[in-house]
């Protein structure tokens, strides 16, 4: 349905979606960590975060997802039926 959000755990899912809208995993850089990865977020070529994040390699970042215990909230098509780039990470634990 055109609008709805889904979460997910599954990296496949989460990958296949980022790579198809031209995305790549990043890091915050002032948040990074002994891990490489800090507070986790999807860079999308033109939407700015140059200065602010880093890009790090899917390894990294699924590492970094499975420590904090995050899941993937995610939007395929905004309400009027257009591809989405909303996405957000979120507590597992959260409805």
């Amino acid at each position: 349905m055109a609008g709805e959000s889904r979460k997910t755990t599954n990296h496949d899912v989460i990958r296949k979606w980022v790579e198809k809208r031209g995305g790549r995993p990043a890091t915050v850089k002032e948040s990074k960590d002994t891990t490489g990865a800090g507070i986790l977020r999807i860079d999308f070529p033109g939407y700015g975060g140059k200065e602010q994040l880093e890009e790090i390699d899917w390894e990294t970042f699924f590492q970094k997802f499975e420590e904090s215990k995050l899941a993937f909230l995610y939007q395929e098509e905004t309400a009027n039926g257009k591809e989405s780039r909303f996405s957000k990470f979120v507590s597992r634990d959260s409805e």
